[in-house]
């Protein structure tokens, strides 16, 4: 009976010096994320904007994997309530640009 705990014990040392062997080696491994600069990922919007705020944490989610992007949200008709939004939003987070139809695109 002895015996089979030792062998238990042995093999649940060795499994867990090579899970924790090969967690090291994976951080080791690991590359940091590409940071993309200059990359602009544009929301246009339209109408009352009623999937501006959906939309925009899908972005945000998408510029987590792209670091050095920048979030623009676009006016391509948008009406007063929506205008209210999105202003609303771009004024919320810093890192927003809010772009009217009437002004051309900013450089990067």
């Amino acid at each position: 009976m002895e015996i089979l705990h030792d062998g238990v014990i042995a093999f649940l040392s060795a499994v867990g010096l090579a899970s924790l062997l090969w967690s090291l080696a994976g951080l080791m491994v690991r590359r940091p994320a590409p940071s993309v600069h200059g990359l602009m990922l544009v929301l246009p919007l339209q109408g009352n904007a009623l999937s501006a705020e959906a939309d925009l944490r899908e972005l945000r989610r998408l510029r987590r994997a792209l670091p050095g992007s920048r979030l623009a949200l676009h006016n391509c008709g948008l009406s007063e309530e929506g205008l209210a939004l999105v202003r609303t939003l771009a004024r919320q987070e810093k890192n927003i640009l809010f772009i009217d139809t009437l002004q051309p695109l900013p450089p990067p």
